[in-house]
């Protein structure tokens, strides 16, 4: 058998210490780089993989056979099945004899069409499935194969779900198993700027967490009970920071080290663990959850049944937010009866244009005029204002 490991620390090369045993290799999770995915880098690790061949694949994979004959399997021109070829073609990638490794590189590079659909819809190893999906990053077709199969690891849904593809990132999506096995996952959609709205309260369904309906039926905790619920997601000595974040009441911090201390404290914190404190916690938490990168996080926020109109104003002015939460919060009929919620929007560049236009009809004309005049907003949203106000004939 031939003994593998393989962690997901980028671009560290195989050791001299890689041998021969059995039927098992040394394998790789690799790290490419999307503009030269057959370049890329093998990876050494400590997990161990073990890779079943049979006989007749064994003799083609074994270290110990003469460098010509493993030369010439690497080509690829074997009489085996196509999950056992890619299998060999893998094990000679990692050859201690750079010719072969090489050579087998490039076979599996370039494996048909038909073959590579095979192994990556089949009952392939994971460690595979995940060489061969880095190797092909930039298809997208290929990746969503690897997507739907069962075969492949968690860290490789995971990682397939940062790429910029959208079919992927919805198949990723709605597998609702794997997201609450892992949160690396969830991570990893939440950060993907392909991941929209549906995407998201898809997500957030799936955890449990709607976003909050306009009745508000949802009973907020109350003090102690958020405390409480806090104290529990940060830990028995965080007993001071969970009380802030758990209050209603947000003063203005005056003590930079405590300030730094709260952030310190949520960025510790699971990308569930976040989401949990966006219900549970008060407005301090809020505020800090609402800038989150992640914007799974972020869209948790505005499902707390705690969260107020004052709120929702300062989040729709702020023009560091995410515009997928200006989207969500336009959208929200119940919220946008406000007219300073409006106005807020309107005057957020980051809002939709198609919203924002909406939006103006609603306006008062002193804010008409200052829209009209205004820098910060544009073209197109100063111009509607002008054209309601002529039409008005108060121009």
């Amino acid at each position: 058998m031939h003994s593998a490991g393989w962690n997901t620390t980028p671009k560290a090369r195989i050791g001299p210490e890689v041998r021969v045993f059995f039927n098992t290799i040394r394998a790789s999770r690799l790290g490419v780089d999307p503009g030269r995915m057959a370049l890329a880098e093998e990876i050494a690790g400590t997990q161990r993989v073990s890779l079943k061949l049979s006989a007749q694949a064994e003799r083609y994979a074994r270290r110990d056979a003469p460098v010509e004959a493993r030369e010439m399997a690497a080509r690829g021109a074997l009489p085996l099945e196509p999950v056992e070829l890619t299998t060999v073609l893998f094990v000679l990638a990692h050859d201690p004899e750079p010719t072969v490794k090489e050579t087998a590189r490039r076979s599996l590079e370039e494996l048909p069409d038909g073959v590579l659909t095979t192994v990556l819809s089949g009952k392939t190893h994971p460690a595979l499935l995940s060489y061969l999906a880095h190797l092909h990053a930039e298809n997208e077709a290929y990746c969503e194969s690897v997507a739907l199969n069962a075969a492949a690891d968690d860290s490789t849904i995971a990682w397939l779900a940062t790429l910029p593809h959208s079919r992927v990132v919805d198949i990723v999506s709605q597998n609702q198993e794997r997201m609450l096995r892992s949160e690396e996952i969830v991570d990893a959609l939440g950060t993907n700027p392909l991941t929209g709205r549906a995407v998201i309260e898809r997500i957030l369904g799936f955890l449990g967490i709607e976003q909050r309906e306009a009745d508000g039926e949802e009973a907020p905790l109350d003090g102690a009970e958020a405390e409480a619920a806090v104290l529990a997601l940060l830990g028995e000595d965080m007993e001071d920071i969970a009380k802030i974040l758990a209050q209603e009441t947000q003063d203005d911090l005056q003590d930079s080290k405590l300030e730094g201390n709260l952030y310190a404290a949520v960025q510790k914190m699971s990308v569930l663990q976040k989401v949990k404190l966006a219900r549970a916690g008060g407005k301090e938490a809020r505020a800090l959850l609402v800038k989150d990168r992640n914007r799974i996080v972020a869209a948790s926020v505005l499902g707390s049944p705690k969260l107020t109109e004052t709120e929702l104003i300062v989040f729709a002015q702020n023009r560091s937010i995410a515009e997928e939460l200006l989207r969500v919060i336009a959208a929200n009929r119940d919220w946008t009866k406000s007219y300073r919620i409006k106005l807020a929007l309107v005057t957020n560049p980051k809002t939709p244009q198609p919203q924002a236009v909406h939006f103006i009809h609603h306006l008062q004309d002193r804010d008409l005029r200052a829209l009209m005049k205004s820098k910060d907003v544009s073209t197109q949203v100063s111009a509607q204002a002008r054209r309601i106000l002529t039409k008005k004939g108060k121009l």
